[in-house]
């Protein structure tokens, strides 16, 4: 019996996957784990949790721009009253108070979003990564 081109194709993608199975069951790390492998001497050694970098940072640039939000809000709320009746610069008063609005909806949904994925890859959090076999 002759063996096809197809079947020795065949057999060395089988071998070549149980390799890499083999390979990558001595390997059970998480992110975390990978994180804290890629960082230098000097860094913080905490990356995630409550005090982590991420967390500060995320919650950091949250208050920057819900700052910024109210600034506009009451930049757009002083447009509509000094409009003067005017009804273009009543449209564009609407507009910054909507648009600052918008903006930290989309600020919160972003840091709902940073939330889960970073407690997603923590091992023990519940989430769907991270976990040691």
């Amino acid at each position: 019996m002759e063996i096809t081109p197809i079947q020795t194709i065949i057999t060395t993608l089988t071998s070549l996957r149980d390799v890499a199975t083999t390979f990558a069951q001595g390997f059970s790390l998480s992110i975390e784990d990978g994180a804290n492998s890629a960082r230098g001497v000097d860094q913080a050694t905490t990356l995630f949790g409550n005090t982590g970098i991420f967390t500060t940072v995320t919650n950091v640039m949250l208050f920057i721009v819900g700052a910024i939000s109210v600034i506009m809000i009451v930049i757009g709320g002083l447009r509509y009253v000094l409009s003067g009746g005017n009804s273009s610069n009543v449209t564009a008063a609407k507009n910054t108070i909507l648009y600052a609005i918008v903006g930290l909806v989309v600020a919160m949904l972003a840091y709902a979003v940073i939330n889960f994925v970073i407690e997603s890859f923590l091992p023990g959090s519940g989430g769907g990564g991270g976990t040691n076999v």
